[in-house]
């Protein structure tokens, strides 16, 4: 059982045993949250450095902040760590590069959730991971899988290297649109994704839903979207039911259900795709944590076949348990996994469709 595993030492563990000096790249959350890990573990920063545009001679938790070129004409051989995503082209290739010359890690830290991803919590679900490895369709999916278990284990980006796709791989391989489409998109954010989709279409499709619950993102989506026709906008949270809920307004992307610890709190409506549309052929979630409760809240569409694009990296169980719920659902969707150009894993979605 988990042979597809190979990692059995923790980034965490690496960088409490390691003799180099541990430096971090990036500042803010990223960086607040891999610090309360290293206090967990004894680990010592011995600095932090930012790209060279964001060096401004300040400080951070009482470190000047470096340009990484200042850190390598001090000091030969030392450990990056990663703490902020790197999604686009430029920025990927300069962490790459950044790999080559030193001991670069991305230690997973979840999005939403508490808990470390490690090899012993693999140990801890090993059933339940081993039955996905075994349910993906394809040998991509099961070698995705694995990269992507093995890199959350040990923070190595050659593992996403390894298994990153372009988009297109998606739409050409898996996913394959008609004209008669009938889309719910959970998470619309400005847009973006709902208007990707009628491109893809071409425009020929029969109608978007589009949910976004937060107030700044729904201006943007609705500035975005004008225009369009057979598109319906929902200001309201993707749920199992439709109840009230207490959301993390005006986070952006990352705007997220909340206990009320946040500082600016909105009520918003739960919206369940089953209620939105009947027939849904394609629905989309991406919703900061919140996943599997929208995928039971589309039980009757994906039931009757609605294929699905769903996130799988918010919380630590989401590459799991959001595999085997769906397949709970309907056995007789295909399940696929694939990761796009991201570093880390956050751009790791799970695929089904009949």
């Amino acid at each position: 059982m988990l042979d597809f595993i190979t990692e059995k030492v923790n980034s965490w563990d690496f960088l409490k045993n390691t003799d180099l000096p541990v430096f971090i790249y990036g500042m803010g959350d990223g960086a607040e949250k891999i610090l309360r890990v290293f206090d967990e573990y004894g680990i010592s920063a011995a600095g932090f450095f930012a790209s060279d545009e964001f060096v401004r001679g300040h400080y951070f938790k009482g470190h000047l902040v470096h340009t990484l070129s200042q850190i390598e004409s001090i000091i030969d051989d030392f450990v990056i760590v990663l703490a902020f995503g790197a999604g686009y082209e430029s920025l990927y290739r300069r962490i790459c590069g950044m790999a080559e010359r030193h001991i670069l890690l991305a230690p997973d830290v979840p999005v939403v959730g508490d808990g470390l991803f490690t090899y012993e919590y693999c140990l801890e679900n090993a059933e339940k991971l081993q039955r996905v490895y075994e349910l993906l369709a394809d040998d991509m999916s099961r070698q995705t899988f694995a990269d992507i278990i093995n890199f959350r284990i040990s923070g190595k980006i050659d593992y996403l290297h390894h298994c990153t796709v372009p988009k297109s791989d998606i739409w050409e391989n898996i996913i394959r649109l008609g004209e008669n489409e009938r889309y719910i998109d959970m998470g619309a954010y400005n847009g973006d994704t709902a208007i990707e989709f009628a491109e893809l279409t071409k425009g020929k499709y029969d109608h978007i839903y589009a949910v976004e619950p937060d107030t700044r993102n729904f201006r943007k989506l609705t500035k975005n979207t004008e225009g369009m026709e057979n598109i319906t906008l929902i200001n309201g949270a993707a749920w199992n039911d439709n109840a009230e809920l207490t959301f993390s307004d005006r986070s952006g992307r990352n705007s997220k259900l909340t206990d009320n610890s946040g500082v600016k709190l909105k009520t918003v409506m739960g919206v369940t795709g089953d209620s939105l549309c009947d027939s849904a052929t394609l629905i989309k979630m991406d919703v900061e944590g919140a996943e599997c409760e929208a995928v039971e809240g589309c039980e009757s569409s994906l039931g009757a076949g609605s294929s699905l694009i769903c996130a799988l990296y918010h919380r630590n169980e989401d590459i799991f348990e959001l595999p085997l719920k769906v397949h709970e659902i309907n056995p007789q969707l295909k399940l696929y996994i694939r990761h796009l150009l991201y570093i880390p894993a956050w751009e790791t979605n799970l695929y089904c469709t009949l």
